[in-house]
């Protein structure tokens, strides 16, 4: 199972790294909405649209038992963005997409130390004040995120 599941992820990316990045800016993620933990393919094409998705080394799927989730790894030694402002960022988009993700796990390797962010859909809905089932278009998600992300005391209360 995890073979099939590595070799899937594997053609994916190949699959995306073969597009132009023409193509890769008119996704709309949206398309994605109602999507569930096991599709591979609805995750993948998700995550490798999200900030810092140039870093992005590969993702597990953890759907065997309740509660679901997804671990994200990202080579983040050369990165331009703010970790932690990332992790909520990309796991506000995959709560909104994904109806049935329960925990997101974000790993980055800065030089061979690894900072791991577990985010539950619980506890970020309960900081936003919003059910992500609420949040409908794109527009009305990165105005929430980039309010939320503006006060800096905010997010680090949240971690």
């Amino acid at each position: 199972m995890n073979k099939f599941l590595l070799i899937s992820l594997l053609i994916s990316l190949f699959l995306s790294g073969c597009n132009s990045n023409d193509n890769n800016a008119d996704v709309d993620l949206f398309d994605y909405k109602g999507s569930y933990a096991g599709d591979n393919s609805a995750v993948v094409n998700s995550v490798v649209h999200l900030q810092g998705a140039k870093h992005f080394s590969g993702l597990e799927l953890e759907t065997k038992d309740e509660p679901y989730g997804i671990t994200v790894n990202y080579n983040w030694t050369k990165s331009e963005f703010d970790d932690k402002e990332t992790s909520i960022n990309n796991a506000s988009y995959l709560f909104t997409l994904i109806q049935n993700v329960d925990w997101i796990a974000f790993n980055f390797d800065m030089v061979g130390e690894v900072y791991e962010y577990k985010i539950t859909r619980e506890n970020l809905q309960e900081w936003y004040g919003i059910e992500f089932s609420e949040i409908d278009n794109e527009d009305k998600l990165n105005a929430l995120i980039q309010e939320s992300l503006e006060d800096e005391k905010k997010v680090n209360q949240f971690f």
